[in-house]
């Protein structure tokens, strides 16, 4: 039986702590700068709005999926790519993939037009090369 390792502790730079820490009020445990989870009968300070460490677990699981770039940029920073419209870390699904989640419906849209075009503009039937 192997002894699996911890997951070393994600360090934030400041723009992400401030990310994080707009994100830390829509946590269910959160009430007014307190931690409920913590609370023993004395108010408890939150933990994840005062440090630069993703520290608390439930926070990790529960709010951080909420800002899908940000969880990217903390927890997946080998395998991040950048979407090639807008720019924004994603989590490829291949090693093919060009576009975040939000763009690649939109491309797939436009590119399937294009070929459409293309495929309609080399029709015998439509041109004008062929007059009756």
């Amino acid at each position: 039986m192997k002894k699996s390792k911890p997951e070393p502790i994600p360090v934030m730079d400041y723009r992400q702590y401030r990310r994080t820490r707009r994100l830390v009020h829509e946590c269910c445990n959160y009430d007014g700068g307190n931690c409920i989870a913590l609370d023993d009968g004395e108010e408890c300070v939150c933990v994840q709005s005062i440090s630069y460490s993703l520290l608390c677990r439930w926070f990790r699981a529960a709010v951080l999926p909420l800002d899908r770039e940000l969880e990217t940029a903390l927890f997946h920073r080998l395998d991040a790519k950048r979407c090639a419209v807008c720019g924004a870390l994603f989590t490829p699904g291949s090693n093919r993939a060009k576009y975040c989640p939000e763009c690649a419906g939109r491309m797939k849209r436009i590119k399937a037009a294009q070929r459409k075009r293309k495929q309609r503009a080399k029709c015998h039937a439509l041109g004008a090369e062929n007059p009756l």
